[in-house]
């Protein structure tokens, strides 16, 4: 069973920022497709971010140049660095996996099967 664990986030003004990370023994995340998705009260999960294993990076229009998705692989880690962090952007984020893709990375949860256990993000104003 692919565990994927997450740290990071918490609570922040809006105007700043957050780091998430998520890792995981069972996988080498620089081989798959990777994403950060979120989920806000009452609304469908979204992806944010998605990182093809060499290197391409696509974002959702609400969060581009304020986002970036990275990997370190030595340590074999996801990063979602979050900056000028508005109100919208509250929510539970979820790393994720794709294990049958590693480039085209797509933008429908269906196709990550392996997901971080979640992490609130919470921006006041």
């Amino acid at each position: 069973q692919v565990q994927l664990v997450q740290s990071g986030g918490g609570s922040v003004q809006a105007g700043g920022s957050l780091r998430l990370s998520c890792t995981t023994n069972k996988l080498t995340l620089s081989n798959f497709c990777l994403a950060w998705f979120r989920q806000a009260p009452q609304k469908e999960r979204e992806v944010v971010a998605r990182l093809s294993s060499e290197g391409t990076e696509t974002y959702a229009d609400s969060v581009k140049d304020r986002f970036t998705i990275s990997r370190d692989n030595s340590k074999n880690i996801l990063i979602l660095e979050m900056n000028s962090l508005k109100v919208d952007d509250a929510a539970m984020y979820y790393c994720a996996v794709d294990p049958d893709r590693s480039a085209q990375c797509g933008y429908w949860d269906g196709w990550y099967k392996f997901w971080g256990q979640g992490t609130q993000v919470t921006v006041f104003s």
